[in-house]
């Protein structure tokens, strides 16, 4: 969780520091003297390098181990924010983010997967929850912290973005060292278990879960990129990813257009990411604890897209509604993530087909999160409509797929002969 955590503040605090500071003229988009389609391609090229490398970024966590990959992923991707505090041009700010993205990608992809090395599918959404929350809590930290460190604006010659960039990069390097240490890396491998606990660890996940010392064969990864369903999945999580993505990069600019200014656009991020970090461990706990993955997805996307069109269709100076609705839309978009990705998981049945399928799942999510960076327009501030109608459109799109996966589910449930593993929903 804490990886997870320090992983998204690295990621999204660009987007505090577009607007840090900008009543005294020293925000990142004014020191560095872009304009704002320029900024937008600074986030869009982290998306491009998150793309093109999470998949082989997962093989190589299983070649290497995942303590030391992740543990090297962490160092790089916290010196990447240590020298965005230098960059001085639109080049320098491009380069950087891509090699963000990059160190960054395959981290999400890699944890859902560790995951399925350990515990069975019924046990998986509430975890994968925890770290899809502490994205919601990266966002409240993030916000909390950027508030704070507006102050240090003029300290040392430095504006208060390059603080930022500097105070939040520090702790990801120094815990690339505990977790080349302490990251457990698989059941049959790690030296803190007995014989006993060993065994038990893997009898208990024998024939629904990733094995360790599987190797992945070309057939298991034909077969899986051959599958059709994986691919009503991917599309699906493209849906997820759209409202994700915008609202990670554009909650503080969301926020400056409900009416808070200053630092205290800064500090209003913090309630909707609190918010969202109990919803979506609430009901991804339901998930797994009723075995409704399918229903829990679909039930968040819908409630996330209401929201959506209401913001959209309110005045634009509503601002407490619109503030209030702000908070419910953010909270089901994290939410409908945990129990989508436990779901495929769960529907799985190889190494190989993990191994595969769940970054190129992530991968295809970032189609969506290519889409999010476009929709809220500075232009359109401070009602934002076609940010917040596509979010709504994309999300309801979504519930669709996913409902009527349930019911192919469903199907092929009905034509299994006794005994046959069922599909899960």
């Amino acid at each position: 969780m804490m990886i997870h955590l320090l992983c998204f503040i690295d990621r999204s605090n660009i987007g505090n520091a577009k607007v840090l500071n900008r009543e005294e003229g020293d925000s990142l988009v004014q020191t560095l003297h872009i304009t704002n389609q320029q900024y937008l391609v600074a986030l869009m090229i982290f998306i491009v390098a998150f793309t093109i490398i999470q998949t082989p970024s997962n093989y190589m966590l299983k070649r290497f181990r995942p303590s030391r990959w992740i543990a090297l992923m962490m160092f790089c991707w916290g010196a990447m924010t240590l020298l965005l505090a230098s960059v001085r041009n639109f080049g320098g700010l491009v380069a950087v983010r891509f090699l963000l993205g990059a160190f960054e990608s395959g981290l999400f992809p890699g944890q859902v997967y560790i995951l399925t090395f350990w515990y069975r599918p019924e046990e998986r959404a509430i975890r994968i929850a925890l770290i899809v929350a502490c994205s919601s809590l990266g966002g409240a930290f993030g916000g909390a912290i950027a508030y704070g460190i507006g102050k240090l604006n003029g300290v040392g010659g430095l504006e208060g973005w390059r603080w930022l960039f500097l105070i939040e990069g520090i702790p990801s390097c120094l815990a690339a060292i505990l977790c080349a240490l302490f990251f457990p890396d698989y059941p049959e491998t790690v030296s803190w278990l007995s014989e006993e606990e060993r065994e038990l660890a893997t009898q208990r996940i024998k024939g629904v879960a990733s094995l360790g010392h599987d190797r992945i064969i070309w057939k298991e990864a034909k077969a899986t990129l051959m599958d059709w369903r994986l691919y009503a999945h991917y599309i699906a999580y493209i849906s997820n990813s759209v409202p994700f993505s915008s609202n990670s990069l554009f909650a503080p600019t969301i926020v400056a257009g409900l009416g808070y200014k200053g630092l205290d656009a800064q500090l209003f991020t913090v309630p909707p990411y609190a918010i969202g970090f109990v919803v979506t461990v609430t009901v991804a706990w339901l998930a797994d604890r009723y075995e409704k993955r399918s229903i829990a997805t679909s039930c968040s996307m819908i409630i996330a897209g209401v929201s959506f069109i209401v913001q959209g269709a309110l005045p634009p100076d509503a601002f407490k509604t619109r503030y209030v609705f702000l908070c419910i839309a953010l909270s089901f978009s994290f939410a409908c993530t945990p129990p989508s990705l436990s779901w495929l998981t769960a529907n799985l049945r190889s190494t190989g087909a993990a191994t595969l399928a769940i970054p190129v799942n992530v991968a295809f999510g970032q189609l969506g999160q290519i889409i999010g960076v476009y929709i809220y327009r500075d232009s359109e501030a401070p009602g934002f409509p076609t940010g917040h109608f596509t979010n709504a459109g994309f999300l309801l799109e979504g519930a669709v797929i996913i409902m009527s996966l349930r019911l192919f589910y469903v199907y092929k449930n009905k034509r299994l002969a006794p005994g046959e593993r069922k599909w899960r929903l």
